[in-house]
């Protein structure tokens, strides 16, 4: 299997341990040091124990994901150990007493220590998707 197709199932297992709500295999599918950009969050998350403890208290606070799906993946090859995925993402949440679904842009940095260890995420950017600009 080559290198983006190798990153294209990191990134599925990524995405459905989310949209399962499965926090153990989320967060497995990201290094320990990897740091975390969400325009929701005022911080830079420096870790996955950072990230782990913010979404641990959302959990707390009765938020889970109900749905995700990923569209528009495009996979970028930086070398033979890091890559690159852009996609568009659609988390379904349900936040406060509602269901939430956000249309947002994602951008996963993935790197492996050698030929044959697993594909891990180092680091991910989250932006809101842009609305569409109203006709003139």
């Amino acid at each position: 299997m080559d290198i983006q197709a190798q990153v294209l199932e990191a990134a599925s297992t990524l995405v459905a341990a989310f949209a399962a709500n499965d926090s153990d295999a989320y967060f497995a599918a990201f290094s320990t040091d990897a740091s975390f950009v969400f325009h929701t969050s005022e911080q830079t998350l420096s870790n996955r124990a950072a990230y782990r403890q913010l979404w641990d208290s959302w959990q707390r606070d009765g938020m889970r994901v109900l749905a995700c799906r990923s569209l528009n993946p495009r996979v970028q090859v930086l070398g033979d150990n890091v890559a690159l995925l852009c996609h568009d993402v659609i988390p379904r949440l349900h936040l406060a007493d509602q269901d939430v679904e956000s249309h947002e842009r994602e951008t996963i940095v993935f790197r492996r220590e050698h030929e044959n260890a697993p594909w891990l995420a180092c680091h991910e950017h989250l932006s809101a998707m842009p609305q569409p600009l109203p006709p003139t």
